[in-house]
């Protein structure tokens, strides 16, 4: 591992070689000079991990070197060195950013625990930070992908969400279609984002769970309570939680998450005192909220509450000009992360996509693009690649099927020999056109090919 770099800037060589000596005991390496000046040149030239400076140098005073050091890298934690009566020098070295000090005649052990401490503390600070960019990275609003008026409305929501005040958002839509994103999309581009994202599935957890999760506890609140929990909510303080699936929310948590969102103020499971947080709530469901109400399942005034601003994500098969632009962003997602050069799905392959009416939505899609890339290797995703749900097309929910007056004959029949008749009466009422034909048997037209190539009646590489 590489040895963290330590500069000591004292014009007293005992302070700065005793300070040396210990420090490259611990195993760092340091550097030394005596003035100022010196000091600067040394970290334009090599930047150190920490530095130890004086309050009192012969030509600039150690509270400018400080502010030198911090115009030139915050990240480096400056340690001052005070003497007697220069305390107060050292407290007004704090205020402008330095990291502690040590006073004339110091414990070199203790010196070296304070190096420790801030060289772990800046790793810390940087892993925070390289988190932070990436999780805005990764969940900005870029990451939500569409073309049609529908997404461009949800995403023009977005943009006035987080130049908003607004604490309480509602996400409405059918499971996968990405209310997750939206929700961590709200957070991350705005003024809340430096501060904590917390998540709560209302069903991932029994219902006796979600109060103390969202709430806390107090130490003895009930019998496995054997020491105090911070909840969701206070740990989110500044930040935003999001409530995904709410619609299955216990209707006593639903009183006590009501009763929160309007006076800002909570009590721990067992408490006795108030907590004040500021925290926006996002809240998602896949059900119809509307419809809980009526069955008493959901409160109407919590509902009103969450609905401050409301956000509805239409399904993927109300969207088809989305379809072919996420299937080709997961195709490129999927290239990088397997390390392969797909290049793009066949013709084939796309009307089938276009065909099927994705019930998994968006989420349905990205799996199956995914499963395509890893299992196969050729240059493009084939219709023989896809599921054979998506190749022989499941008819829209809401779709009448017509009854088939076929009687089974008593001694019974060979299935494959009644899907043979029942393809063939269907190319014959429409014309021969596949097409219709699909149509009248609730199949895609390439589903139905398939069909006629498996009974012989096309050959394999017949094309129209």
């Amino acid at each position: 591992m590489k040895k963290a770099r330590a500069l000591i800037v004292d014009d007293e060589n005992i302070i700065a070689w005793t300070l040396q000596e210990k420090l490259t005991k611990e195993g760092f390496e340091v550097k030394t000079a005596e003035n100022g000046e010196s000091a600067i040149n040394s970290i334009r030239e090599d930047m150190p991990d920490i530095a130890f400076v004086d309050v009192f140098l012969p030509d600039i005073g150690g509270i400018q070197i400080l502010k030198e050091i911090i115009g030139l890298n915050e990240d480096i934690p400056v340690i001052m060195i005070t003497g007697s009566g220069s305390v107060d020098t050292a407290v007004t070295a704090m205020k402008l950013g330095a990291y502690d000090y040590i006073s004339k005649p110091f414990n070199l052990t203790e010196v070296a625990i304070i190096a420790k401490k801030a060289i772990e503390s800046k790793r810390v600070n940087r892993e925070v930070t390289w988190r932070l960019e990436k999780e805005k990275k990764t969940h900005s609003i870029d990451s939500i992908i569409g073309e049609s008026k529908e997404i461009k409305d949800v995403l023009d929501m977005i943009q006035k969400i987080v130049q908003s005040d607004a604490t309480t958002v509602l996400i409405e839509g059918e499971s996968g279609t990405g209310k997750d994103l939206v929700g961590r999309a709200i957070h991350y581009a705005s003024r809340r984002s430096a501060r904590p994202f917390m998540d709560i599935n209302c069903t991932a957890l029994p219902d006796t769970l979600v109060e103390s999760e969202l709430f806390g506890y107090e130490k003895g609140a009930f019998t496995d309570a054997k020491a105090k929990k911070i909840g969701l909510f206070e740990l989110a303080d500044g930040g935003s939680v999001l409530l995904d699936e709410i619609g299955d929310m216990l209707l006593m948590t639903q009183t006590k998450l009501l009763k929160f969102i309007e006076n800002k103020r909570f009590k721990r499971v067992g408490g006795a005192s108030d907590i004040e947080v500021d925290v926006r709530i996002i809240a998602a469901t896949n059900k119809n909220l509307k419809e809980e109400i009526k069955n008493g399942r959901f409160r109407e005034d919590l509902y009103y509450r969450l609905r401050v601003i409301p956000i509805f994500i239409l399904p993927l098969r109300a969207r088809k000009g989305d379809i072919l632009i996420l299937a080709k962003y997961f195709i490129d997602k999927f290239n990088q992360e397997f390390r392969k050069d797909v290049k793009g799905l066949s013709s084939k392959a796309e009307q089938a996509i276009l065909s099927y009416h994705w019930p998994g939505n968006v989420r349905e899609l990205k799996n199956v693009i995914e499963r395509a890339i890893i299992l196969e290797s050729k240059d493009e995703i084939l219709i023989e690649h896809l599921p054979i749900e998506v190749v022989e097309g499941v008819p829209v929910k809401g779709e009448e099927q017509q009854q088939s007056s076929f009687v089974l004959p008593e001694g019974g029949v060979p299935l494959e020999e009644v899907e043979k008749n029942l393809l063939i009466q269907a190319l014959k009422k429409a014309g021969g056109n596949q097409s219709r034909a699909a149509k009248l048997l609730s199949l895609s037209r390439y589903a139905l090919r398939y069909r006629l190539k498996k009974i012989g009646y096309l050959k394999a590489d017949a094309t129209d």
